[in-house]
Parts: C-alpha cells; structure tokens; sequence
C-alpha cells in the first residue's frame, strides 16, 4: 500500500466531511474516508482504516459474505502491515487482520496460504509473550488446529503441550483449561504417543472431579471425561483400570439419576459431550490421503470453515450408503452386519455433532440414530453373541451419554448398567 502520493485536496475535504457529518455511515463511505485520510496522516488514519475494512467484509446487509471479503481483508492486512512498528496497538491490528483474513482463505480453499497467516500470527504471539513475560502465547491453539487438520500430529501435540504448560498452573479458571485439554489429549493420541494421551486424560478426569465436588463445573462434565478415559484405556490394553474408571462413572450417573445436577448450568456441557463423542473412535471414517480432517477435540467452532463444510456434507453420503447397506445386511448378516453398525455409528456421531453445534432442538434431530445405532447392535450381538458383545456395549454407552446430555439421567442409568454389563460377559 502506496501513502506517500499526493492527495487531492478536494477529496481531503470530501473524506473530512463523510467523517464528520451527522447521520450514520455506511461501512463503505467509512472505509472510502479513511483510505484518503491515511494517505495524508498515516499515524492517525491506518489503524482505523485497518478496522473500516475488517468491518466492511462482515457488512454485507444481506446475510451472505461480501463479494470482495478475500480483497477487503488483504487490503486490512497490507494497511496493518504499513503501521509503523512503534505503534504499539501495531501487534493485535496485525493479528487481527491477520485472523480475519486467514479464515477467508480457508472458506475458499486456500489452505497454505491460510496455514502461512496462521504461522505469522503465532510469530506475533511469541514476540508479545516475550514483551509481556506471560508464557502463554496466542496462535498456538489456532496453529495446532491447522497441523492436525494437515495430519502433522507431532506438531500439533508439541504446540499443545507448550500451550497447556502454560495455562495449566492457573487452573480451570473460566473453564478455557478443560478445552484446551480436550484438544492436546487427542492430539497426543493422534501423534502415537498414548502414554501422553492418557495421562493428559488423568489430569483432565483428576480436575473435573474437584470441579464438580466443589459446584464449580457440571457433574456431567466429569461424568463424560470419566466415559472418555475408560474407552482409551481398553484402546490401549487398560482394561483393568477401564473398568475402575467405569464403575467412578456408573456411581456418579446413579447419583445424576437421583437427584440430578446440583445446581442448574448454561449447557455447556452438551458441546462438551459431543467433542469427547467425536474422540471416542465413533468416527472412524478418515479421508483420503492428502485430505484435511477436523482436529480431534476441537469444537466445530475451531475448524476450518472448508473442513467445517465437507465433514459435515459428507452425512448425506454416509446416510445412502447405510440405506444402500441395510438391505443386504439383513440378507447376509455375515458379510455386512458388522460393516452396517459401524457405518451407523459414524453417521450417529457426525450428526450429532452436526445437530448439537447448531441449535439446542438437537435432541429431536438424533434420538432415533442412537436408538437405531442400539437396535443394530442388538442385531450383531445375537449373530455373533462373543463379538457383538463390545459393540453392543459401546452403542449402549453412546445412547447413555446422549441421554444424560439431555438430562434424561433414569434412562441413561439403565443404559449403562446394561453396558457394563454386556462388558462383563465379553471379558
């Protein structure tokens, strides 16, 4: 961006004017002001030009993006970039655009170039970190995110690992810590180091049960990381210690069943829920080599919009091919049945996924996935009673958890006593 020009003194005039005229602005009269005027006093003018622009890309008046965001949030961060480096709100407009802009080239596609601006605000955090002594540095949850959806796990975990050591000592605080932990222990996982994984989940499990005992988070919450680390722990050979976690978890739904929460919670928790769902190897269904995936334990929030967008349109693939699959399960049970309870589960979780980050009718959208996903299973456990056994569990626990996220806890008590049950007998 080129402010040294000279500038006609009309149009000096004429931004004044837009700038100090009674009424209100539009977006785009503002940022067509403050373009002139930072030519003429880039001090005074760039750093709100940088904001016209940013707000201009988000004012389309007609809900949908504007035509010219990509261009409006480039031409954000050139102005940002152009502040004089002694400015000291330089670093956070920079980031700003930075983020904003990114986020454009994601929806579009632009996967590397969104990563290289993800990369660059992660530079901006480490220098004021370092100004500021603090040990945690901002990007490093945006730029984690992006190495997983790339598959570079060891990268992701490592970023984590640095971000949770810094915010660990702090405590849960305003509850940010029991996300943060739900990302590294996946990524911990999704790197093959499950040592890690598991004792991040211990920590993680060890936390929510003092927050709970003290009201301070929902019983549910730890209810759900209790499921969680069990399910990891058989993943990973624990199987005796699985079990003493379930037993934690079977007396604390009794305790939900009841007499229900103690005290009434914003709802949190049901995003909660559906993250540790989507960790719980439900959704085994991976993309093709080279394809982006959504960062285990991050919420849909913190997805890419373009990862977002093809995850979740892949549901109606996902719901023909368990339609084209039904029939010749029930025709050869052998060959199919298994195929069609695993293809069910994965449509379960991605819908529910889908449903619960989008409105709180949810429940209406996926109660009759999970009750099929457990008729299924029925299915396959009076086929094959030794190996549907595990699998009926595991539906059942599926359903159990659904349940509690909709505070029906007298059912979900039944559910998962037949599941330690079924668990029992495969043992």
């Amino acid at each position: 961006m080129n402010h040294s020009g000279k500038v006609d003194q009309d149009d000096i005039l004429r931004a004044r004017n837009v700038l100090l005229a009674s009424g209100r602005r539009t977006a785009h009269e503002e940022v067509g002001a403050y373009r002139v005027l930072a030519r003429v006093s880039p001090a005074a003018y760039l750093p709100r030009l940088v904001k016209a622009l940013l707000r201009l890309s988000h004012d389309t008046g007609s809900g949908r993006r504007h035509a010219a965001c990509l261009a409006l949030r480039e031409e954000a961060v050139a102005a940002a970039r152009a502040v004089d480096p002694a400015e000291p709100a330089r670093a956070d407009l920079l980031y700003d655009a930075l983020d904003s802009c990114q986020r454009e080239l994601y929806t579009l596609g632009r996967r590397a170039e969104g990563l290289a601006m993800r990369a660059e605000m992660l530079s901006i955090g480490r220098a004021q970190a370092g100004l500021s002594a603090s040990p945690a540095v901002r990007g490093l949850r945006t730029w984690a995110a992006g190495l997983s959806e790339e598959g570079r796990y060891a990268e992701a975990a490592d970023a984590l690992t640095e971000w949770v050591a810094a915010i660990l000592p702090d405590g849960p605080g305003n509850g940010s810590l029991a996300w943060s932990l739900l990302e590294w222990i996946a990524a911990l996982d999704d790197a093959g180091r499950p040592g890690e994984a598991l004792a991040a989940f211990e920590t993680l499990v060890g936390m929510q049960a003092d927050e709970s005992a003290d009201d301070r988070a929902p019983m549910a919450c730890h209810l759900y990381s209790l499921i969680g680390y069990a399910r990891m722990l058989d993943t990973h050979g624990r199987g005796e210690q699985a079990a003493a976690e379930r037993q934690k978890a079977l007396a604390l739904l009794a305790e939900l069943a009841a007499d229900g929460e103690r005290k009434s919670w914003s709802g949190y928790q049901a995003t909660y829920w559906a993250v540790l769902l989507s960790c719980s190897g439900a959704d085994s269904e991976r993309p093709a080599a080279g394809e982006p995936r959504p960062p285990s334990g991050a919420t849909p929030m913190e997805w890419s919009p373009d990862v977002r967008l093809r995850h979740f349109e892949s549901r109606v693939t996902l719901r023909e091919r368990v339609n084209d699959l039904a029939p010749r399960a029930a025709a050869d049970p052998d060959r199919h049945l298994a195929e069609l309870v695993r293809l069910h589960r994965v449509l379960t979780v991605r819908s529910a996924v889908y449903w619960e980050h989008r409105t709180h009718l949810f429940p209406e959208r996926v109660r009759s996935l999970f009750d099929d996903g457990v008729a299924l299973a029925r299915r396959l456990h009076q086929h094959d009673p030794a190996g549907g056994a595990p699998v009926l569990a595991d539906a059942l626990t599926d359903r159990s958890t659904f349940h509690t996220a909709v505070a029906e806890f007298g059912p979900a008590l039944d559910d998962f006593r037949e599941a330690l049950g079924h668990l029992g007998k495969a043992g």
